[in-house]
């Protein structure tokens, strides 16, 4: 297929680079202007302006008949204008534009955390997804779990010899972690996938769910150093968010500050599994599972100085 792939210079936008090449797809990468991000050598880059309608309409007619449209583009904040800004807006200027051109296929990367809705990027994303539903594409929605590079982020506090910090017991919350080249390669397999049609696909990574505990003896065991934890109570995380909100009600930036408090602690006291509306509890054998690649198996490139933190702006989650 020719894909025409918003989102192509983030961590799983490159990985979805690399899956679409692999069984000869033409892969048309959108980037910002002047970002000078590396391509292989098999993409072709489109330079256009999300935030800009225009530059998204000459995009399209720059690339011209496409097969389908992939999207790995999020805000990189989570913020409430950020979101509304990337994870809605430009969104639907893509999607506009796609129906226009006459893409028939448009596959989106959403977040499993949109199922239980608190945050202002997961009202974005479901505003998004709703407009999506309702197109007169075919669609799919892929609702990933939680990422390996948003559970790496106490490795460097854990090498230095400080104790892993757990909220609550360490057990509030559980995930099945993915790559992102077990993510990229289910996404590219929907393309093709009648199953897929028309359909939101949660899914987790190669499994068995994993408590943030878990977590800590995995992380220490590749670290190389005993395993030391400290319970953080999350009514601490109460008292921090409730303080800055009432700070923001005169202080922008605060109120900015409030909303990521707001984010770290949805990641600090929900599963990022399915949730089971019915039964009132997130199910982990309901969540599906994908690829080979592990948690331990990250963390062990981690060690090895194969890989570093790449959560950048997402570094609260």
């Amino acid at each position: 297929m020719r894909v025409l792939l918003f989102g192509a210079t983030g961590t799983i936008g490159k990985a979805t680079v690399r899956a679409l090449i692999a069984p000869g797809h033409e892969v048309l990468c959108v980037c910002r202007p002047g970002s000078g991000a590396d391509l292989p050598d098999r993409a072709e880059r489109v330079e256009a302006d999300v935030t800009s309608a225009a530059s998204v309409k000459a995009a399209f007619e720059a690339v011209g008949k496409v097969d389908a449209v992939m999207s790995c583009l999020a805000s990189r904040t989570g913020s409430p204008k950020d979101a509304w800004a990337i994870d809605h807006a430009a969104h639907v200027v893509i999607l506009k534009k796609a129906v226009a051109a006459g893409v028939p296929r448009f596959v989106q990367l959403s977040a499993l955390c949109v199922q239980k809705p608190a945050l202002a990027f997961q009202h974005a994303k479901l505003a998004f997804e709703d407009q999506l539903k309702s197109s007169p594409l075919d669609w799919t929605i892929v609702r990933p779990t939680a990422f390996f590079k948003s559970l790496s982020g106490q490795w460097d506090r854990v090498r230095a010899g400080k104790p892993f910090l757990l909220f609550g017991d360490g057990t509030l919350t559980a995930c099945k972690p993915i790559s992102d080249r077990d993510l990229a390669a289910f996404m590219v397999a929907c393309l093709d996938d009648p199953a897929a049609r028309n359909a939101v696909m949660p899914v987790g990574g190669s499994g068995p769910a994993i408590t943030p505990h878990a977590q800590a003896r995995l992380l220490c065991a590749a670290a190389g150093v005993p395993v030391k934890t400290r319970k953080v109570p999350v009514a601490m995380m109460h008292l921090i968010v409730g303080g800055l909100t009432l700070a923001g009600k005169i202080s922008p930036r605060l109120a900015e500050k409030a909303e990521l408090a707001r984010i770290g602690r949805y990641y600090a006291t929900e599963s990022m599994l399915v949730w089971d509306g019915e039964a009132g509890r997130y199910d982990a054998e309901a969540t599906p599972e994908t690829g080979s690649d592990t948690l331990a198996g990250h963390y062990a490139q981690m060690a090895r100085g194969e890989v570093g933190d790449e959560r950048g702006a997402h570094a609260v989650f």
